[in-house]
């Protein structure tokens, strides 16, 4: 890695549309900016954008609660509605109470709402919709690095970011939800640290500490800059994508 790291927002991507080719977007967006995109380069986008590009609406009036879905209403105070979509997104529901539903979500992550989200979404004719995330996260990342070399003849490492909230400590912080060219996890174990002892369980969530650090630059709310270029931090190890990241649930000592 270079001993200079810089997180860069991209400035000039468009407001995203259904179909809309992120890396179409993302290219042109970083040439008119003086800001070219190379192989070393790895760029952090946010969910909620790949999730508009794939059309994850739903609007809620199109839902009907299920019986499920209004009793955990009732003990959240959430819509009924938003809670049979998270349902539905859902394989488990690990936590509800006044305010809070907790589920591990069908890919395998352990999050508020499954991950739904109702911020920045304009609503339609239908009325209020929400947008749910990718169908497979790792899949668009993919996606969007291959049409980038295609496009450019450029391969970029490619995460796809989303905020979680973390037990125990109160905030938000970024982490991984798809990653692609990038070693998502990188193991350690067998390696010796200074004092020439063996490390036995040292993995570094590289993606999600990548996706952190990009989250500074991106922001959380209003800034409209869902996509970071991030240059010096390209390591030599092993590709994975981020399914790596997830804790197999045999492993689970908190569920």
């Amino acid at each position: 890695m270079s001993p200079t790291v810089s997180f860069t927002p991209l400035a000039g991507v468009p407001e995203v549309a259904v179909g809309d080719d992120l890396a179409e977007l993302i290219l042109t967006a970083a040439q008119r900016g003086g800001r070219p995109i190379n192989d070393d380069a790895i760029i952090v986008i946010a969910q909620k954008i790949v999730s508009k590009s794939e059309g994850r609406y739903v609007s809620l009036r199109t839902v009907t609660p299920s019986a499920r879905a209004l009793e955990l209403a009732d003990v959240t105070g959430k819509d009924p509605c938003l809670v049979e979509l998270i349902l539905a997104e859902s394989s488990t529901v690990l936590r509800a109470a006044p305010g809070v539903l907790i589920v591990r979500h069908r890919l395998g992550y352990v999050m508020a709402n499954a991950g739904i989200d109702r911020s920045n979404v304009p609503s339609d004719n239908d009325g209020e919709r929400v947008l749910l995330l990718p169908l497979a996260p790792d899949r668009s990342a993919a996606e969007v690095r291959a049409r980038m070399h295609r496009q450019a003849g450029v391969q970029p490492g490619v995460i796809i970011s989303d905020s979680f909230g973390r037990p125990w400590r109160n905030g938000v912080v970024n982490v991984a939800l798809g990653a692609a060219g990038v070693p998502a996890l990188i193991d350690r174990r067998g390696d010796k640290d200074r004092q020439g002892r063996r490390l036995e369980i040292t993995q570094v969530a590289f993606a999600d500490a990548v996706c952190a650090g990009a989250a500074l630059a991106m922001g959380e709310a209003a800034e409209g800059t869902p996509v970071v270029i991030v240059d010096g931090l390209r390591p030599r190890a092993p590709e994975c994508d981020a399914r790596a990241l997830i804790r197999p649930l045999e492993e689970d000592l908190f569920q």
